[in-house]
């Protein structure tokens, strides 16, 4: 229709006060784009002052392209959001992001009440405004789109409330600092080890360590704290099968003045120590326990405790303060407790222990080249 004939109709109506609703949105969107005559938006603006109906879905027509500004933005924003979470490379995080949440989930435990509610009221603020100015049954299929965008945002909203609630844990580099550090050593191939209950008390996350610097994720999944043991498997998705153990683990008692030897990390690096077995009991009479005269150190608890053909007889618990090169270890007899009280339940692998030892009638170079990859540096994380 001619800009002329319109003006006209517009004219004629503006008269007649005789505009269905849809007639009068039609009106304030030419207001609003410019495209009405200096005539007719003098006759308007003249209509909205006598007709407070006229200026009441007025003030609600902008408030409804304002807010649909606004979703337009947020739509925009949580695009960029999306690209940027898509260049993060989660792999190159460290452990302290699992133990000092970032801002996101800070801002999610302390807010998320009030996000949701309100998420909830944008969802109601948007419904009421198109049933008010006629959009929700004038353009069904707008309606429809709309409320579908509404749904995904509320659906995102929720699924960043369940990953704050549910912290990633990402793998840990080896450089990280633990907060305790002792050994564990291979029971079998496919991840299962063994360490010392007071080793991993109170972790958040437990992470273990090869001879390569490798570290991979473990989990603690049984503890005999009266024996001062724990089990733990790795369940890594990087961690590759051992092969073989090539110890087995002694089911009778050893004999005063064994010579014995074990390999764990006090530090960084592996570190080899050796001695002799010199009590069947340690100095408060408990015969759950050796006593050896090897020099150990903090990081060696939970390391394995070998004779001279490769038998594992024991694990390292503690030193002895009072007496220099003397320490304890927990008699072989009570890991075969451990390792048959553990609920059948626990296991989501195997765990058969290795009857064959290699070791024996190898010397002690030998020995150690091939103990090396089956002992770990156990890294205990909390907060």
């Amino acid at each position: 229709m001619p800009a002329k004939a319109e003006e006209i109709v517009f004219s004629a109506k503006v008269k007649d006060r005789e505009m269905s609703d849809n007639q009068i949105t039609q009106f304030i969107e030419r207001y609003l784009d410019g495209s009405m005559t200096a005539a007719e938006r003098t006759e308007f603006e003249l209509l909205r002052k006598n007709d407070a109906a006229i200026e009441s879905k007025f003030a609600e027509h902008v408030q409804f392209i304002a807010l649909m500004k606004q979703y337009g933005e947020r739509l925009e924003l949580e695009k960029r959001l999306n690209a940027i979470h898509d260049e993060i490379d989660v792999h190159a995080l460290k452990e302290e992001l699992t133990i000092h949440p970032v801002w996101i989930v800070r801002m999610w435990r302390n807010h998320h009440s009030k996000i949701s509610v309100a998420a909830s009221v944008l969802i109601f603020a948007v419904l009421s405004i198109l049933i008010v100015t006629g959009k929700l049954s004038s353009d069904k299929s707008r309606y429809e789109e709309l409320s579908q965008k509404i749904n995904t945002i509320d659906h995102k909203v929720k699924i960043i409330g369940a990953g704050a609630r549910t912290p990633v844990k990402p793998k840990a580099l080896a450089s990280a600092p633990a907060n305790f550090r002792g050994t564990g050593f291979a029971l079998t191939s496919n991840g299962y080890l063994v360490t010392d209950y007071h080793v991993i008390k109170n972790a958040d996350s437990v992470y273990v360590q090869n001879a390569a610097g490798e570290s991979f994720h473990a989990k603690v999944i049984y503890t005999e704290p009266q024996y001062d043991l724990a089990i733990l498997q790795i369940n890594d998705s990087t961690f590759k099968n051992l092969g073989p153990v090539p110890y087995n683990v002694k089911k009778a008692e050893s004999d005063l003045g064994e010579n014995v030897y074990t390999s764990g990390y006090p530090g960084d690096n592996v570190v080899y120590g050796y001695g002799a077995l010199t009590s069947a009991a340690n100095y408060a009479g408990d015969t759950t326990e050796y006593m050896v005269s090897i020099p150990v150190n903090p990081g060696n608890s939970g390391g394995p405790l070998l004779d001279e053909k490769g038998n594992v007889i024991g694990i390292l618990t503690a030193r002895q303060t009072q007496m220099a090169g003397a320490a304890f270890a927990k008699k072989s007899i009570y890991l075969l407790k451990t390792i048959q009280n553990i609920p059948t339940d626990s296991l989501s692998r195997t765990l058969n222990l290795n009857n064959k030892n290699t070791l024996a009638g190898l010397n002690r170079k030998q020995q150690l080249k091939k103990l090396k990859n089956y002992v770990f540096m156990v890294k205990v994380y909390n907060q």
